[in-house]
């Protein structure tokens, strides 16, 4: 509702990860690079990981867009909330290859041999998995083993596994030690400084049809901007989207300031969540009080029974004692 009145072709903060909008920072590039590298060099594992709405999604749906310009047939699977069997369903039906009354052994053969067959006529397969850090460990596992489908020259299949932070920690366990092994490259994402974040924002409104975007979002109001989203772009989107919408209704040339701290305040941007770490600390606070407590007293205890001893002691000795006789 707000176009006509920016002057913008189309909305250009959508939350949906849409290609064109895609804004090239410095390691948003060597990851893109980093997994085309991966799948076109034969290399088997890669892994990208990033914290939620660092632009993990788009980054996968760039690199799908090329691989389909490359004839390279990949299943995509964006929810890994699967056990083991589901799993190999799932990613033989994206491969378009019957699946219905198939075994598990039947579903390993059948993905086997389609890898074969394309390696065999030049074409690579690729298995993308978005949300990785939800697998299960089974799942990992059996990831794992689909790698052992290679020449001596080259993996047959190529894995892609794109998740959140916790994805490093779970592939750190002691259990998943040997998929570790076989990773051949590894991308992070982080969050945008107020530079790229800039850059994000004027990108988008240029893409969506704006001539002149720094009068459209100021640098005091993107000062504002970042500070709100951390530079997570999924935010951006939000609080800008938003932001839009709330200077149209009052008919405002530009964004302020102030109608970004408006919107950060309705969407409980100030809201801070503790990390892990404090997470961790925070549950082992009353664990530590206890045990001081106890140790406390088991102190209090130790001190009333030395003195009961002691007193015993002084009794003892008192009573053995002649009236013109000292104490010893």
């Amino acid at each position: 509702m707000y176009k006509r009145f920016f002057n913008l072709q189309r909305n250009p903060f959508e939350i949906t990860p849409d290609p064109r909008f895609l804004f090239s920072t410095k390691q948003h590039n060597e990851a893109l690079a980093s997994l085309y590298y991966g799948v076109k060099r034969r290399k088997g594992f890669v892994v990208l990981t990033g914290e939620v709405g660092t632009g993990k999604t788009m980054l996968v749906r760039c690199l799908l867009q090329i691989l389909r310009q490359a004839n390279v047939a990949y299943a995509y699977l964006f929810n890994p909330r699967l056990t083991a069997v589901e799993f190999l369903q799932y990613i033989a039906g994206d491969l378009q290859l019957p699946t219905a009354g198939k075994s598990k052994s039947d579903l390993l053969l059948s993905i086997s041999s389609y890898a074969i067959a394309r390696y065999q006529k030049g074409f690579t397969t690729v298995l993308v998995i978005d949300e990785a850090h939800h697998l299960s460990t089974d799942v990992l596992e059996e990831i794992r083993l689909l790698t052992n489908l290679e020449t001596a020259e080259a993996k047959l299949l190529q894995i892609l596994l794109i998740g959140q932070p916790e994805l490093d920690e779970k592939l750190d366990s002691i259990e998943l030690r040997q998929l570790k092994q076989r990773i051949a490259h590894r991308a992070h994402l982080n969050a945008l400084d107020i530079d790229d974040t800039c850059g994000y924002v004027y990108r988008r409104l240029q893409i969506a049809g704006a001539t002149k975007p720094s009068e459209l979002f100021p640098m005091e109001t993107m000062v504002e901007l970042h500070r709100h989203s951390h530079g997570y772009p999924r935010l951006i989107n939000t609080i800008c989207e938003n932001a839009l919408i709330q200077a149209y209704a009052r008919q405002l040339s530009s964004v302020s300031p102030r109608v970004i701290e408006e919107i950060a305040i309705d969407f409980r941007l100030n809201v801070l969540h503790p990390s892990p770490e404090q997470r961790i600390g925070a549950e082992d606070a009353p664990l530590e009080v206890a045990r001081a407590a106890r140790s406390l007293l088991n102190l209090y205890e130790h001190l009333r029974n030395t003195k009961s001893r002691n007193a015993e002691l002084n009794m003892i000795v008192g009573s053995g004692a002649s009236k013109n006789e000292p104490y010893i």
